[in-house]
């Protein structure tokens, strides 16, 4: 490329050099005088010293080009530098990793070939290259701190997926996961690793030792005495773990912590080097030195504020330099150590970034003095090593590197013309961009300096023993109140410096969401949203493809900076525009759902899949929104096209590659600006099992090539987005319930939709994860906080355990003040009272969107799934994940927002126009936890009346053929509190354990930790109930049979399991029971205390469903309560039976299976029916319970302690023995309670036995042929069997064929034996 120099007349661009005598002439050029006296300023000799006027030759525009390539060549001594660092070193030149034979396993490998994501248990993988002699240095930027080995191996090293790097002899590897060095056996060595470090190895072939630098920190000598010899020689290695990524760097770039007398494995473009150094003093001279024409004389010139204004004698002077300057800046290391470096120095004057116009300038020449392919590539390698730079770049207290490159980006994308060119081919496509919004949590608390910048450290006091959350508030001392200020001033410090970096990071995103400069083609904004939908479609349609996902923690903080820009655009639209709406009352407007000009690529709709949406709802698009679905667009896409489209798709990209790859030059016949998973896609699919190397394309061409059929963003314009006269842009297809006014610009409505997309995508997940760090706080003050009262009771005597105590205080207490400070860092970066309050925002954002999309009527299936999911799981982190750092209850308009989301979760959890079963059990889910706390119950009350109770009648419908478990719970907490011996918080024989599993999801762990809150009983909805339960005769009967059916079949199972338990239990080999079928068993026992509870409801609140015998069902349902009640109270109350064997072996799994609370629900429904009656109800009741052949007396004495005279007998010899008795839980059962306990076993002993003296034996015969409990009292038409009135009855709720001969039963008799009988 430097040959263009080699002729003296060149072309470049719209401008013409020419040695044409009277071109020199044109108006503008200086006299030859000053000109020669210029042109010798700007182009000095290396050693800097200007020779005298009278011995330097005459310079002008016609013989500078001869004077330059003289001083180019200069001391030029590359050749023999060349010849000298090729000692030691065997194989290529451009040393990348070997994906040709040096690989183990499945391998995801970058294009550029430097960087890889392991894709199997263990794989590994070589560089190119080796050495045997000298010194030598490699680097790897790390990018997940997982299990990975990283060092050296030699040729003879075999892998395999269980050994990599350091497993097998003359192999030698640090592990900063578990920080160890491995080399067949492992020692304990170094740091831990963090994404964001960068690892140096080091070897030594001279002195046979090998050493690794942690960000330029050495970790000592790891290994010495290493093999070496004949044939010895090492190769850079790594073996990394499933989804653990990193990528090299072995010279292609400058190394990051460089160590003298240690060579990289590439070397570096040394010539190119200093004639990029040269070319750049030449450009600092032009900028430095100006001619002032009237004085005929060149002045010094302020650089800072330099400008071209048009001077032909220093444009020509810098078309010279630029045309041996522009093909140098193609080339990777010299753009990151020359021009790079040149930017940032001159940012490092201070000021803001418009204070620095030079690198406007300079952006400017680049544009016109480049060929647009130089330019193109010079921007992409810079924004790259910008990146890079950022990402890796160790954190120090006043986060002084981050602001350096961030101010750096901010200045390159501030000029117009490079801002659309990144954005259009750079910023999404090849750089993973989202990297410039994250501010990595650094793991090593005092390499980032938080020791000073929070030198004292406290952590809250605030739970018990049992882990549960202290009630009483604790007088706080005056030193811990001492160091809890000192803290948080610290804390203060700390969140000062990183808002400096968020607010540089909110003007990177204002610039793209830039929608003024129009000039040259579409505004950046327009251009951004489009990457942005590519973006987000990418992250929704690859979950599982770890090249394409963008990480989650990264996504946090590009939704908190996006948000911000946002808002700051979105009231600026107000301030001009005051119809529009500010953006605390922002919403997506519903005709967007369905009016296809934003794409939800595969995204679930509420309403299911977007094409059976057009088929069944397109009469009622015509109808609200004037929108004609294409008759082609209905037509499904066969597998088969899919499969063709595929294939074209691979062969097209086949096709391509070879052109792509050539385009670029030099030694590798690929694009090597592609870069590392670290920063971008990988490319390469490596594979040992397929003993072959895929087609290097991109994975998932399936996704592309749909998103070719129906992806049509790219092509959209500003007209298509903001729309124009007649034309509504993404607003097409208003509905007649949406109102006509202005919301806000129509772009900034679909970022909107993004980032409640990216909330949904990841960002959840992700602040549930980091709430860890809060949690091993709370632990850690724990265990000091027993170990120093164990120190208070210590003997003096035991000074070895006063010894022991005080080194456990003394870990205690480092590891939390590592913690703490630590923890600070998480609560300034993402639980943040700011932060609260951009979550709090999105909160709002999505109720107000699902309120306005209801109201379109059937339009609202069109609404994707994840705004209800965002509604919910917000409320979830918020109320969570937030506190106790800030409370949500401080929130403006907290109890309004509360209740509107009530009235959500109220109204949708049975709508039907929401067909998804995941949403609708999310929804359940989120109002179980809802009634679950008092201030959401109260939420939950405030609704409008019909709401409430439209919501209790769908608690109340059957519960077949839906989940009834969620719906159940929720009418068990709006009972509790109420029932019998219901006003536990927790089981009294699990107090002293431990609650909620918190890897559970987030909406189970807020049902998991509201089991545990006390209970808060809802009067005005148990209200509700009880009216319709009354009203309605249909639904009464229905939900009850439902929920006798359930509880049959939840204590079946729950009996059956027991009965496997326990004969595993007996068994004389060792068993262990599966813990799934525990789980399972414990949920069956959980499922029936619960039915029980909400039928001890049913019966106090309507009492007359069960009594009133007028009414249809009544006596039936009384029966059949009877019958289950008996059969539970005989199974858990027999003496040395199946539950007693089973609650006493205290198995993992089955805690909460006890005889309390099953007991205390059944005595709940007795005690009502049989004592809180009238007369005419306490007979019927006693009547039905005495006539059910399974009711034992013994049952009822068994919950006060009265045991059988036999039972007591065969159990005098073991004193020990406690039996059951409500009398011991006087805690939790009033005196009241206990006594009409002892009120229905009175009764109950004088009604059995009246009962046993006037009932008369009764034949065999009579006696129903089904239960052979009851005698016959129905018979049937037409076929005339007979059987007891309950078997009939029962029978016909499912079923309308006759026991015996199958024949329809029209008509149902009363049977009354003949007397002659």
């Amino acid at each position: 490329m430097t040959s263009r120099g080699a002729g003296t007349a060149f072309s470049r661009k719209n401008y013409r050099l020419s040695t044409e005598p009277e071109k020199s002439k044109v108006t503008g050029i200086v006299n030859s005088r000053l000109l020669n006296d210029y042109l010798h300023r700007v182009f000095t000799s290396a050693d800097g010293n200007q020779p005298a006027a009278a011995y330097r030759k005459h310079l002008t525009f016609q013989n500078l080009q001869e004077h330059l390539e003289r001083l180019l060549a200069e001391e030029n001594g590359s050749e023999e530098s060349r010849d000298q660092v090729a000692e030691g070193r065997l194989g290529p030149s451009t040393v990348v990793l070997d994906h040709t034979s040096g690989f183990e396993g499945l391998l995801l490998v970058d294009d550029d070939l430097l960087g890889v994501i392991g894709h199997s248990n263990f794989g590994s993988i070589r560089a190119t290259t080796c050495v045997y002699k000298g010194k030598w240095i490699y680097e790897v930027l790390i990018s997940s701190q997982g299990l990975m080995q990283i060092g050296w191996c030699t040729l003879n090293c075999r892998f395999n997926q269980e050994e990599g790097v350091g497993d097998t002899p003359d192999s030698y590897a640090y592990d900063g996961n578990r920080v160890r060095k491995w080399n067949v056996t492992t020692t304990n060595y170094g740091k831990s690793w963090a994404a964001g470090d960068i690892v140096s190895c080091l070897i030594d072939l001279d002195e046979g030792t090998i050493a690794f630098c942690l960000n330029g920190i050495s970790l000592g000598t790891a290994f010495d005495n290493i093999t070496r010899g004949a044939g010895m020689a090492y190769f850079p290695a790594i073996s990394l773990s499933f989804k653990e990524s990193v990528a090299f760097n072995f010279g292609s770039r400058p190394l990051r912590y460089p160590v003298e007398g240690y060579r990289p494995l590439q070397d570096p473009p040394v010539a190119d080097l200093v004639k990029a150094r040269k070319l750049l003093g030449y450009l600092k001279n032009v900028i430095h030195i100006g001619i002032d024409v009237t004085e005929g004389k060149l002045v010094e010139k302020d650089t800072s504020m330099w400008q071209l204004q048009g001077e032909p004698t220093v444009l020509i002077t810098l078309a010279h330099i630029f045309n041996y300057f522009s093909p140098l800046m193609c080339k990777v290391y010299l753009v990151e150590d020359v021009l790079m470096t040149f930017l940032l120095s001159i940012l490092e004057r201070g000021g803001a970034v418009e204070s620095h116009p030079l690198i406007q300038q300079l952006l400017d020449l680049m544009w016109l003095l480049m060929e647009e392919y130089e330019v193109h590539e010079c921007l992409k390698q810079l924004l790259m090593s910008l990146l890079r730079a950022y990402r890796f770049s160790p954190i120090i207290p006043d986060l002084g590197l981050q602001i350096h490159y961030l101010r750096l980006t901010i200045a390159v994308l501030k000029h117009e013309k490079s801002r659309k060119y990144l954005l259009s081919n750079v910023l999404f496509d090849v750089l993973r961009s989202v990297v410039f919004f994250y501010i990595k949590s650094p793991l090593r608390v005092e390499e980032a300096g938080l020791q000073e910048l929070i030198p004292t450290t406290w952590w809250p006091n605030r739970f018990t023993k049992e882990g549960k959350e202290s009630k009483e508030v604790k007088e706080e001392s005056a030193e811990e109140r001492l160091r809890r200020r000192a803290y948080e001033r610290g804390c203060q410090r700390l969140k000062k410096r990183i808002e400096v970096v968020e607010g540089l990071q909110v003007q990177i995103l204002k610039l793209l969401l830039n929608n003024k400069d129009r000039g040259g083609g579409e505004a950046s904004r327009y251009i951004f949203l489009n990457k942005f939908r590519k973006f987000l479609q990418e992250n929704a349609s690859n979950r599982g493809n770890l090249t394409v996902l963008c990480p989650p923690e990264y996504m946090v903080c590009f939704l908190h900076r996006l948000i911000a820009a946002l808002r700051f655009f979105w009231d600026g639209h107000k301030a001009k525009t005051p119809a529009a709406l500010s953006s605390e009352e922002a919403y997506v407007p519903p005709q967007l759902f369905y009016n296809g000009k934003v794409d939800y690529f595969d995204l679930q709709r509420l309403g299911g899949l977007l094409s059976h949406l057009k088929k069944t709802l397109k009469d009622d698009l015509a109808a609200k929104a004037n929108i004609l679905i294409d008759p082609a667009e209905l037509q499904a896409v066969t597998m088969d096209d899919l499969d063709e489209d595929e294939e074209s798709a691979t062969s097209a990209a086949q096709s391509q590659r070879p052109s792509a790859a050539l385009a670029i030059g030099g030694a590798l016949a690929r694009p090597a600006w592609l870069s590392s998973p670290t920063l971008g896609r990988a490319n390469r699919f490596l594979s040992t099992a397929a003993v072959s190397l895929m087609n290097p394309r991109r994975p998932l061409g399936t996704l592309e090539k749909i998103k070719v059929l129906t992806l049509r963003v790219e092509q959209r314009t500003r007209e298509d987005i903001e729309g124009t006269h007649g034309n509504e842009g993404l607003l097409l297809g208003r509905p007649p319930e949406e109102p006509d006014q202005p919301i806000t610009e129509n772009s900034l409505l679909e970022v909107l939709d993004g980032i409640v997309m990216m909330y949904n995508l990841s960002v959840h997940q992700q602040l549930g994860k980091m709430v860890g760090v809060s949690d091993d706080v709370n632990e850690y003050a724990m265990a000091l906080k027993d170990t120093e009262e164990k120190i208070s009771r210590c003997p003096k005597r035991r000074r070895d355990i006063h010894e022991e105590l005080l080194k456990s205080q003394k870990v205690f207490s480092e590891k939390l003040n590592h913690l703490s400070r630590r923890l600070a860092w998480i609560n300034v970066t993402i639980y943040s009272k700011e932060k609260m309050q951009d979550i709090y925002w999105l909160l709002r954002v999505c109720i107000r969107t699902i309120e306005h999309g209801d109201r379109t009527g059937s339009l609202f299936a069109f609404m994707p799934e994840f705004y209800l999911s965002v509604a919910m799981n917000s409320y979830s982190a918020l109320k969570n994940y937030f506190s106790p750092v800030n409370s949500m209850e401080e929130l403006p308009g907290y109890e309004e927002t509360l209740m509107r989301l009530a009235a959500i979760l109220a109204k949708h959890f049975a709508d039907s126009r929401i067909v998804g079963t995941d949403i609708r059990d999310s929804l359940m889910q989120a109002l179980a936890s809802y009634v679950c706390y008092p201030h959401s119950l109260r939420a939950v009350e405030r609704i409008p009346e019909e709401q409430r109770i439209s919501m209790m009648k769908n608690l109340l419908a059957p519960y077949e053929q839906r989940p009834w478990a969620q719906t159940n719970w929720i009418l068990v907490r709006l009972w509790r509190g109420c029932g019998f011996g219901y006003r536990y918080t927790r089981l009294p024989h699990l107090l002293k354990t431990k609650p909620e599993d918190a890897s559970l999801p987030s909406l189970q762990r807020d049902l998991s930790v509201a089991s545990f809150q006390k209970p808060c009983p809802s009067t005005l909805l148990q209200r509700h109930m009880a009216d319709l339960l009354r009203s309605d005769r249909d639904l009464a009967p229905s939900f009850l049979n439902s929920v006798l059916n359930q509880l049959n079949w939840a204590f079946s199972e729950f009996i059956g399991m027991i009965q496997e338990i326990q004969q595993a239990a007996e068994r004389l080999e060792r068993n262990f029971v599966d813990s799934r079928q525990l789980k399972v068993c414990a949920t069956c026992f959980d499922l029936s205390v619960s039915l029980l509870r909400v039928l001890e409801m049913t019966v106090t609140l309507a009492p007359e469903i069960f009594l009133d015998w007028n009414r249809p069902s009544s006596e039936l349902l009384l029966r059949r309560l009877a019958q289950l009640l008996n059969q539970v109270l005989n199974r858990v109350t027999a003496e040395r039976n199946l539950f007693d064997r089973v609650v006493n072996l205290r198995l993992p799994g089955l805690e909460s299976v006890d005889h309390y609370p099953i007991l205390v629900a059944v005595t709940g429904i007795l005690v009502r029916l049989l004592v809180d009656t009238d007369v005419q109800g306490t007979e019927r009741a006693t009547a039905v319970l005495l006539a059910d052949p399974c009711f034992q007396l013994r049952s009822i004495q068994y919950l006060l302690g009265h045991a059988e005279p036999s039972a007591l007998a065969a159990a005098a010899p073991a004193t020990d023995k406690r039996h059951f008795s409500l009398h011991t839980y006087t805690e939790y059962i009033s005196a009241e309670e206990l006594a009409k306990v002892e009120k229905m076993l009175n009764h109950l002993s004088e009604e059995s036995k009246q009962a046993a003296a006037t009932t008369l034996p009764t034949s065999e015969e009579d006696l129903c042929p089904i239960c052979y409990a009851h005698p016959i009292s129905a018979i049937f038409r037409p076929c005339s069997h007979k059987s007891c009135k309950a078997c009939i009855n029962q029978h016909l709720m499912n079923n309308k064929d006759c026991f015996f001969c199958k024949a329809t039963i029209t008509g149902v008799d009363d049977f009354t034996k003949p007397a002659s009988s």
